[in-house]
């Protein structure tokens, strides 16, 4: 466990969480802030001073999208300084050093990053759910085990519903009636029958909305075998569906690379 370089006669409360790395934004000749999502107190900031000197030892520990073992100087329930203190941090696994080197691994991790932050918007709020899903979505990509483009996508889906925002994709959005339906309109809220379809809405292919499916339920066998078209065009319903929600363009998603997979 290293210190991060608490001054003096610091005397804040002092707490423990573990958390995954979001963002870090430079601060001073020297420090950083540190943007977090916690397991137990949700997303915050914190000041991590020295990191950026040459004789840091624990600056790479506080790198985008790993997961650390951190102790913060500052109130839990957010009283005081919005700011807290980073006074000790362990690594547990650091996710960034395994994405450098492969740009489709490393823009999907920064748009989960990205979407983390813009689904928990009230700092200090547990959001476990959130932190589960962004934590277990970089572990995927670090395995390797699916195209990077799909993890991203399914972590993206599945935010979504957990904030309230999922695609209806098994009944129709607007009159509810069941089955899978020929179009989908984001501002209708998914799938739409042929009485309720609102004009401009597109018409995806079956198997395209069977991998929004599949994606949502955790069905790798089905994603997996999905081919490159049909990934396209789900990985599109995703994001306007996600940033029509959001009402905010995610900077990070135009630089996913899409090209992987068959």
């Amino acid at each position: 466990m290293q210190d991060v370089g608490v001054p003096p006669g610091y005397r804040r409360q002092l707490y423990r969480d573990d958390a995954v790395v979001l963002r870090v934004q430079k601060l001073g000749e020297s420090d950083r802030i540190i943007t977090l999502l916690t397991r137990h107190h949700g997303r915050l900031r914190a000041v991590a001073r020295g990191v950026r000197r040459t004789t840091s030892k624990f600056g790479a520990r506080l790198e985008p999208f790993g997961h650390v073992d951190l102790q913060l100087a500052g109130s839990p329930e957010g009283v005081g300084s919005a700011l807290h203190s980073v006074s000790q941090v362990e690594a547990i696994d650091l996710y960034g050093g395994t994405f450098l080197a492969d740009y489709p691994r490393y823009t999907a991790a920064s748009a989960i990053a990205e979407t983390a932050e813009r689904l928990t918007p009230i700092e200090r709020e547990p959001s476990l759910r959130i932190f589960q899903l962004t934590l277990g979505a970089l572990r995927a990509l670090a395995a390797r085990e699916h195209d990077s483009s799909l993890v991203l996508d399914a972590y993206l889906l599945r935010g979504m519903s957990y904030a309230g925002w999922a695609p209806a994709l098994a009944e129709c959005a607007v009159c509810g009636t069941p089955g899978r339906h020929g179009a989908f309109s984001v501002p209708a809220g998914g799938s739409v029958c042929p009485d309720c379809r609102p004009p401009g809405a597109a018409h995806p292919a079956p198997a395209t909305l069977g991998l929004m499916s599949a994606l949502t339920s955790g069905d790798w066998s089905v994603a997996d075998a999905a081919e490159g078209p049909v990934r396209r065009e789900c990985s599109g319903l995703v994001a306007a569906h996600l940033q029509w929600h959001l009402e905010k363009a995610l900077r990070s998603l135009p630089l996913v690379d899409r090209r992987t997979g068959p």
